[in-house]
């Protein structure tokens, strides 16, 4: 079954870059790429989108420069990418970054959202703007994978996935990730930053589910003491060397309280890898 993914681009290199990195990610996969750039117009309004075919002319654009700048950027991947199964689709939409992904998403189906970070690289932090941010929180129908701006694709041998084991996992709410670990032959690093001496029932129950869940895939538990939980994560990923973390975003503020800046900077919440954010099913 053939993937479909939204790419969110501003034509920058941190875009272009996690779009790079989108292909790699599934160069062996029947793909159809559809990438959005969203822009306000003042003075009017144009009606839905306007789409572009794999570089075919896109007609009704009402933004010459936005349709001259996906061509640039189709034939920018198209040099490095050599799966003929890959499809692509260019939309300019007069609308908020959110509406305009959630449109896409329910027009089209998308399977994940994937987007690039901006980040202070003299830190070594990612501080995630407010875009990244609401897009993380308050998508909800599909995941969404943020790719740091300096981050080269490399095969996700290692894949680490924290929870402190307290609510019940779904296997839909795994599935993308399951997906990503199996395409990559990859290691589901299962980490616990302990907060009590050990595990009660209900916490011992569900990582039992998570074990059965996890059962055709490669993965392991860890469990770390930490008197900051986000500091735990961090040396844990540095010190395994880890490609990509996997969170699954129980409440709407998780993002806020974890990344934005000043608490982000204050943990140093170091986003050198790729972020992916699951989404939790009741």
């Amino acid at each position: 079954m053939d993937k479909r993914i939204l790419l969110l681009t501003d034509f920058s290199k941190t875009a272009l870059n996690a779009a790079r990195y989108a292909l790699d990610l599934y160069s062996d996969c029947d793909c159809t790429f559809h990438f959005l750039n969203t822009y306000h117009a003042d003075s009017y309004t144009i009606e839905g989108y306007s789409y572009m075919y794999s570089g075919q002319r896109a007609y009704n654009v009402e933004r010459p420069s936005t349709e001259i700048k996906f061509r640039r950027m189709v034939e920018q991947l198209r040099l490095k990418d050599k799966n003929p199964k890959h499809t692509y689709y260019t939309i300019a939409a007069s609308n908020t970054l959110l509406d305009g992904v959630n449109d896409v998403i329910s027009k089209h189906d998308i399977d994940i959202v994937i987007m690039g970070a901006k980040g202070m690289t003299s830190s070594r932090t990612v501080v995630f703007g407010m875009n990244t941010i609401d897009i993380m929180e308050n998508i909800t129908a599909c995941p969404v994978l943020a790719i740091p701006e300096d981050v080269d694709f490399k095969s996700p041998k290692q894949i680490v996935f924290p929870t402190d084991f307290k609510i019940p996992f779904k296997r839909r709410e795994l599935k993308y990730l399951i997906n990503i670990a199996s395409m990559h032959d990859s290691e589901i690093r299962v980490l616990h930053v302990k907060e009590a001496a050990q595990l009660n029932r209900s916490q011992q129950e569900n990582k039992a589910l998570l074990e059965r869940l996890f059962k055709d895939i490669a993965h392991t538990f860890h469990t770390v003491e930490h008197p900051s939980v986000h500091d735990g994560i961090n040396n844990f990923i540095d010190s395994q060397k880890s490609d990509m973390i996997a969170f699954i975003n129980q409440k709407r503020n998780f993002f806020t309280r974890m990344l934005y800046k000043p608490l982000v900077q204050e943990l140093g919440y170091q986003s050198s890898v790729p972020v992916l954010v699951l989404k939790h099913r009741v």
